[in-house]
Parts: C-alpha cells; structure tokens; sequence
C-alpha cells in the first residue's frame, strides 16, 4: 500500500516523500433511458496538492496558539505609516513596504463586533462547516481593514460585539481554525476542539 503524500523543508528546499496522484479503475456509466446502453466512465483521482504559506505562515501557525496575529506598516516615508491589516498581509498595499507583523489578540477580545453578516443555507463543494454557515465580517478598533470568519454559536445581528475563537486541538492549520462567537459564551458552548 502506498503512503500518502508528505512534505517537509530542510535547507529552504522542499523535501517530498510518498506518492500524491492515486488512480483507481474506472466504473462504467450506463443511461438508464437506452437499455443500460453505455455513455461513459468515471475517472476516480486522488491528488495531494502542497500549497505554500510563504510570509503568511505565521498567521496561520499563530491560530493553533491561540493568537490573532496582523499586519502594520511601519515605513517612516509611508502616507498610511502605523496602518494595521487583519486579514494578515506581507506588503503594504500603499508603499509596498514590508510590513511588521503584530499580536492583536487582545485588541479582538476588546473590540471584535459584527459589521455585516450572511447566512448561507447552500453551499459549494469541499465545504467544512456546517450548515446555515453564518458568515461575518468583523471590524475591529484601530484596524484599517475587515476580516470575514463565521460566527460558530448563536445569530449574528449587526453591531455584536463578539470574541475570537481557536481551533487548538487538532489544528487544521487553515482560517477555519479561527471562529468568533458573541460576547459572553461559555467555554462549553464553543465547538469540539475550540478555546478562548
């Protein structure tokens, strides 16, 4: 049996071990309608993609910690010097200078509200979440940007003040291990594997 694929880095270059394309045997398709006349055939594939987090890393490693890390511009020469980013971002959208990551953990516990919500009853293939998804974008106090997430507990109303969540146990590694949930929520209602 094969081993799926895995990747890892040594020397800033990427080390690859085990096989990442799995074919299987195909399964006729017959049309009922013509006598199980045969129209075609399934194509099973399996693929492993590597995608890589670059400068963004951090971010993403940060939320299996319990930290909401962001961006600011610190160019002296910058219009929008001292400007902070959530979603993260490596460059500065007005100077294109580097930017310094920072902790706002603290600043989203305080200040997190709803500026605008959506609940999704459907949704596109490959999705996690369950359904309704309530989607919400959140603005935060000093934050020049909005970041969407989910609301995991609750119903979103505009204006809510809620707090972040972290998927610590068992990290997926991806933006669904962050979730906001309305002010005041128990420990015991956020979802399996989530802490404060």
């Amino acid at each position: 049996m094969s081993q799926i694929g895995q990747v890892s880095v040594k020397n800033g270059q990427y080390k690859i071990k085990g096989d990442f394309h799995h074919l299987e045997l195909g399964q006729p398709i017959r049309s009922a309608d013509e006598n199980w006349k045969l129209v075609g055939i399934t194509n099973p594939r399996q693929l492993t993609h590597m995608h890589s987090y670059g400068g963004e890393a951090l971010f993403f490693e940060s939320l299996s910690q319990g930290k909401l890390m962001a961006t600011r511009c610190d160019n002296p020469k910058c219009e929008t010097k001292g400007s902070i980013y959530q979603p993260f971002r490596i460059h500065c959208p007005d100077c294109l200078a580097k930017m310094t990551p920072i902790d706002m953990t603290d600043i989203a516990k305080k200040t997190a509200k709803i500026h605008t919500f959506m609940v999704c009853e459907r949704s596109g293939a490959f999705n996690f979440l369950d359904k309704p998804i309530k989607f919400i974008n959140i603005e935060f106090e000093g934050v020049v940007t909005i970041l969407m997430s989910y609301l995991a507990v609750g119903e979103p109303k505009m204006g809510m003040r809620v707090v972040p969540c972290f998927k610590r146990q068992d990290p997926t590694f991806t933006i669904l291990d962050l979730c906001f949930v309305p002010e005041g929520t128990k420990a015991e209602q956020l979802p399996r594997g989530f802490s404060f």
